[in-house]
């Protein structure tokens, strides 16, 4: 299997702020591979770096077979880029971007269109219509457009679905499903960890630090501790008992429930039910769950937390 994208400690250090910490991972063609973090995390940085655009202090990026050093005239020809930021022109036309960025490529519209097709009938109605005026999920819509134009190897969309409607995020990953099916290496990043489960593989960076690479199964495969549902009519309240339970592993307020872990395994879960109910709680319910992904990503969190502070 050919690698698309191979990263071998790569740091980046802004004065202070280290936002990449020794990252090594590899992306394979024609796959659809995750970065998932929190704002901060170190996604930006490492998207910019792969898309020639800032240089790494230490460690080094291949893209396409290409060094992101020497070779990034060859790499930026061969790249589509979605940065996180709305960045075409707002004060031209949907029309107008589209053929804008078909020229700087070399190409036109007409030449690449049926790789676009279904995701620009939706903006036709507005082709006419100035960028800036768009709605946020048109504006995504556009800017993939326009990052496909040229029939790029590698698409790089960081956080594309971030501040997107629901309906919009949905539509943008099904629409990914189909690049995918049509040879296009994609890697993407986002904060939603519901959307690590569309990817093949997906990496976990906090802090700047790759905390594990793998399948979305393969990822929840690392959280090995029994996991509970907890409700009882007061949230609150609930999570305040939880955390002072003589017992307490990680406790983590998800929807309507609380995710919670035992910190040993001779611990029951009748005192507990007992311990929350002597508390005047009501409402009461324990159940097991399989872990997902955010939880797993939790455990790991708390686990390099531990790690790098003892």
């Amino acid at each position: 299997m050919k690698t698309a994208v191979q990263v071998e400690g790569v740091t980046k250090t802004f004065k202070t702020l280290t936002a990449l910490s020794n990252v090594s991972l590899s992306v394979h063609e024609g796959e659809l591979f995750g970065i998932i973090g929190a704002d901060g995390a170190g996604k930006t940085t490492l998207f910019r770096i792969l898309c020639t655009l800032m240089l790494a202090d230490e460690g080094e990026a291949e893209v396409l077979g290409l060094d992101t050093l020497k070779e990034y005239r060859s790499i930026r020809s061969r790249i589509g880029y979605m940065p996180g930021r709305f960045s075409l022109y707002t004060d031209l036309s949907v029309e107008e971007n589209l053929k804008f960025f078909a020229t700087v490529f070399n190409t036109t519209v007409e030449e690449n269109y049926e790789l676009i097709a279904d995701i620009y009938i939706q903006l036709e109605p507005f082709k006419k219509r100035m960028a800036g005026q768009l709605s946020g999920g048109m504006k995504q819509k556009l800017a993939l457009c326009c990052a496909l134009i040229h029939r790029p190897d590698l698409l790089l969309l960081d956080e594309p679905t971030t501040g997107v409607d629901a309906v919009s995020r949905r539509e943008f990953w099904q629409m990914l499903g189909r690049l995918k099916e049509q040879g296009i290496t994609i890697l993407v990043s986002t904060p939603y960890m519901d959307e690590a489960s569309l990817c093949d593989r997906v990496a976990f960076l906090q802090d700047g630090t790759i905390l594990a690479v793998d399948t979305p199964v393969g990822i929840n495969r690392l959280f090995t501790a029994p996991l509970f549902a907890v409700r009882a009519n007061d949230k609150h309240k609930l999570l305040t008992r939880l955390r002072s339970y003589p017992y307490a592993g990680s406790v983590y307020a998800f929807g309507s429930s609380v995710h919670y872990t035992l910190s040993r395994a001779t611990a029951s879960i009748e005192e507990l039910e007992r311990y929350l109910l002597e508390s005047g709680l009501q409402g009461v319910t324990i159940e097991k769950i399989e872990p997902g992904i955010e939880d797993t990503f939790m455990a790991l969190m708390k686990t390099d937390n531990e790690r790098l502070h003892g």
